[in-house]
């Protein structure tokens, strides 16, 4: 979806003219923006959640000629999705949601581990 689709759908969905929804769609992404650039974290409890994440800098290999080369540090918006929502996109792909301790015990069954009962291997 774009921006002007989004912008399309919610002037359809709340019955408003669309200069007045792109107005409300560009107020929501500036201040969202805005706090991002101040160093806060955006949390939509259902939905999910924006951060910055900072990265050190490094060094790193030109994979063409093989040369050191610095990387500089940098910052980059982060988002992760909420349980909610992730439960939401595995039941539309038709697919049961796994939970919190079973996808655990097969992390921990995958690194060598428990071993995954039979019942755990189904899901």
């Amino acid at each position: 979806m774009t921006r002007s689709q989004l912008i399309e759908a919610v002037a359809r969905k709340l019955d408003l003219d669309r200069a007045t929804a792109e107005r409300t769609v560009r107020l929501v992404f500036d201040t969202m923006a805005e706090a991002l650039l101040r160093g806060e974290g955006i949390e939509l409890r259902g939905f999910g959640s924006f951060s910055v994440r900072e990265y050190r800098p490094y060094r790193g290999r030109n994979p063409r000629n093989g040369a050191v080369v610095e990387v500089a540090g940098k910052r980059s918006a982060v988002f992760k999705v909420g349980k909610p929502f992730r439960a939401r996109i595995e039941e539309s792909a038709g697919r049961a949601p796994v939970s919190i301790e079973n996808g655990a015990r097969r992390a921990r069954a995958a690194a060598g581990g428990e071993p995954l009962a039979d019942d755990d291997a189904a899901e």
